[in-house]
């Protein structure tokens, strides 16, 4: 059985909160990448109301929109109307995290890519226990 993340997942969510969401969840709002998100339909005593997102896809947090991700995180009480794209020229179209596939950042010297690093400039000289203390 292939369980890759797309696989592992029904739409984002495994079969256990698909329930969960389908018995206590309240769907608040989608956001432009098809992210579904949800809070509890009846609040808890003396604690906060769950929060949670159905991802479009693979779970990746990094797809949480900056709107959502402050309603997620309780630092506002209702999710913020999203930016046009228009006004904010500067903002990129989301990038998957690639961190720990080959895609993801490598420094010179990892072992992927030779395991060797240029050598040391000569302005650093490695503690020894035969050392002579410093002053």
């Amino acid at each position: 059985m292939d369980r890759t993340p797309e696989r592992a997942y029904i739409g984002g969510m495994n079969i256990g909160t698909r329930l969960f969401t389908w018995l206590h969840g309240n769907r608040v709002g989608r956001d432009e990448a098809g992210n579904v998100y949800y809070e509890d339909k009846t609040a808890r005593a003396g604690l906060r109301t769950r929060r949670w997102v159905d991802y479009a896809g693979a779970p990746d947090a990094s797809k949480v929109p900056p709107e959502w991700h402050a309603w997620l995180h309780y630092t506002t009480d209702a999710p913020i109307p999203a930016p046009s794209q228009a006004a904010r020229p500067w903002i990129k179209p989301h990038a998957p995290n690639a961190t720990g596939t080959p895609a993801g950042y490598r420094p010179a010297g990892h072992d992927y890519k030779g395991g060797r690093r240029a050598a040391a400039t000569g302005d650093y000289e490695a503690w020894s226990p035969d050392s002579p203390p410093e002053d």
